[in-house]
């Protein structure tokens, strides 16, 4: 299929030959261009490393302002992709993906869930833009201070270790970068411009996790630029990131572990998994395991150090989607009989994978302005799977990085009676479903589903997607019929190494 690609990128720039670029005959061919409101999109391709999907797109650039109170300083450019509808007369409200993160591409992110808007493109194109910071746009990056070997250090250091990685990244970004101005304001002023540029009226957008934030913060912001808005595992505007991350974590781990305390084969096979998990994470805080396994991505053999952090990392990441945290009774079971080569194998796939997906600089420079202010270390956190960690290092590391400005009005509730759908999964350890019905109380054109047995980020699970399709098509949340949700099913735990049982 990679094969069809470039042919693909050339027919659609073909229908729209007004814009097209002829070369010369004798001359190596140009890219073919095409305008979309005044920028200038060439043919590209959309990959995430590790994955692979790939989609073919158009991709542009647009240079905006760093600081935005100050028109004639540095200029930074914005990637822009655009992914065109298969219509023949696509609507002219284009559908706007926002990543998650905070310090995700959109544009690397989008070819993983690209199934999922299959059915929105058959009647509108779909536009990515990169957070300013992130990607292709103008990213934050420090190698020599966050290499891998760090970013595994700052799981497990203390924290004045933690402070210090950041202190030097700081340094490593250097003084003409002015990280103050890498902030969810920054990027909706961004979007706005990008708006403007394409000369579109009104966008539809799409937010999943810190995304919603965004969508949010926009939909307040300039409402009369927004159509329709969909929130998949909604980040409430009161909320701190990170101070509800353990309690939360908790209470998801209690819900998916009782299926297997329920399962009679679950419980023959592997005992109480919660037992284990504490036992677990008791003696690796006294004692980390050195572990001899493979790669999981390049099979070669290594030898790494299993820790409390570990095991508590692979907790939080499975949790996220229920039928992986299906082989977690499995795991903890054997590393309890000393076999910790698959929980450190998945640790190690993790570690790489994610590790790749977020910038770090640009999740710092959104949480010390938005997040850090209000956190809290709560002391009931302690005896949790996270403890208190998360909030303890995040702090060191803001007091640290400097803080760029935040509305006063950041944190209150956004009111709107534009058409809003929200998306919950009601196992999910990080957006819970309280968290979409805090935010719907104020949205009275708005409805709220939550799916049965899912984790975090839902919209392309089950008939998800369809629901979506049909609400931006209709602008209409109410009139939708969510009964095909009702088939959704909890993901029973895997019985032995070939997963589920019959």
């Amino acid at each position: 299929m990679q094969s069809l690609q470039p042919i693909r990128s050339v027919l659609w720039a073909l229908l729209a030959l007004a814009g097209a670029v002829v070369a010369r005959a004798d001359a190596p061919p140009a890219p073919v261009t095409v305008s979309y409101g005044s920028l200038v999109f060439t043919p590209c391709t959309l990959s995430q490393a590790g994955q692979a999907q790939t989609v073919p797109a158009r991709c542009a650039t647009l240079r905006v302002a760093e600081d935005r109170s100050s028109a004639n300083g540095r200029k930074i450019e914005l990637a822009i992709a655009w992914v065109p509808s298969t219509a023949k007369s696509p609507a002219r409200d284009p559908v706007v993906l926002l990543a998650g993160g905070p310090g995700q591409s959109a544009l690397e992110a989008f070819p993983t869930v690209y199934p999922a808007f299959r059915e929105i493109l058959r009647h509108r194109h779909v536009l990515l833009v990169d957070q300013r910071g992130v990607g292709k746009s103008n990213p934050l990056e420090c190698p020599a201070t966050l290499n891998d070997e760090a970013l595994q250090l700052l799981d497990t250091a203390g924290v004045d270790e933690a402070r210090r990685l950041t202190a030097a990244c700081l340094q490593e970004l250097g003084p003409n970068v002015d990280i103050r101005a890498y902030t969810t304001s920054a990027y909706i002023a961004d979007l706005e411009d990008v708006r403007r540029a394409l000369g579109v009226a009104q966008f539809n957008l799409v937010g999943a996790s810190y995304g919603t934030r965004v969508g949010l913060e926009y939909l307040r912001r300039h409402p009369a630029s927004i159509r329709t808005v969909v929130l998949d595992s909604i980040v409430p505007p009161s909320l701190a990131l990170g101070n509800e991350h353990a309690k939360n974590l908790e209470a998801a781990v209690a819900a998916q572990f009782a299926r297997c305390t329920a399962d009679a084969e679950c419980t023959k096979h592997f005992g109480s998994p919660r037992a284990r998990l504490d036992g677990l994470l008791q003696r690796l805080h006294e004692q980390p395991r050195k572990v001899t396994y493979r790669d999981p991505l390049t099979n070669e053999l290594r030898e790494d150090e299993f820790t409390a952090v570990s095991l508590a990392s692979v907790v939080r990441f499975y949790s996220y989607a229920p039928q992986l945290f299906g082989m977690l009774p499995m795991l903890l079971a054997e590393a309890a009989n000393g076999q910790f080569e698959n929980l450190m194998a998945q640790s190690r796939m993790m570690e790489q994978l994610i590790g790749e997906q977020i910038n770090v600089p640009l999740q710092l420079s959104v949480m010390c302005a938005e997040d850090a202010p209000g956190m809290r270390v709560d002391p009931a956190d302690a005896g949790t799977i996270l403890g208190t960690e998360f909030v303890d290092y995040t702090l060191a590391q803001c007091a640290v990085w400097p803080r760029g400005p935040m509305p006063k009005d950041f944190h209150d509730a956004v009111k709107s009676d534009k058409p809003v759908l929200l998306l919950s999964g009601e196992l999910d350890p990080v957006t819970p479903p309280r968290y979409g019905a805090e935010v719907q109380r104020t949205l009275s054109n708005s409805r709220h589903f939550v799916l049965r047995g899912q984790g975090h980020s839902v919209m392309g699970v089950g008939c998800a997607p369809r629901l979506v399709a049909e609400f931006i098509a209709a602008a209409d949340a109410k009139a939708l019929d969510g009964k095909c949700l009702d088939q959704l099913q909890y993901s029973p735990p895997f019985g032995g190494s070939y997963g589920w049982d019959p």
